[in-house]
């Protein structure tokens, strides 16, 4: 079994401008953008435990912010578990993270993110 722990240093710079156009746009009010780009760093980091644990705690977060108790709800168990499963590379590749979507739903990537995990020179774990 192989475990996962760091962010490879190549998708570091991804991961962290996803978070970056998060905060811009939540600061802006533009909460849709500012939740589509917590969407893109929980798939860029949903392998590795921090990152990982890190996007539940900002979309808690954005939950509350929004009063969404179905969010906030939804986040407590992901941010619970979601990392554990990272370590050990059990995670449905693709997910988004958000309570919309059952936490273990795999679903597809989109051409961007694939472009990124391939420039990166790292695969989704499959």
């Amino acid at each position: 079994m192989r475990f996962y722990t760091r962010m490879p240093k190549e998708l570091v710079p991804y991961f962290d401008k996803e978070l970056e156009d998060y905060k811009i746009h939540f600061k802006a009010g533009q909460l849709q953008m500012a939740w589509r780009h917590l969407e893109r760093a929980h798939i860029i980091g949903q392998a590795y435990p921090f990152h990982h644990s890190y996007v539940h705690w900002k979309m808690l977060l954005f939950g509350i912010h929004i009063k969404d108790t179905r969010e906030v709800i939804g986040q407590i168990p992901r941010l619970l578990i979601g990392g554990v499963k990272s370590f050990v590379g059990k995670i449905p590749v693709g997910n988004t993270g958000g309570a919309d979507v059952p936490p273990l739903k795999p679903l597809p990537i989109s051409e961007d993110l694939l472009e990124v995990f391939k420039k990166s020179g790292v695969r989704p774990i499959e």
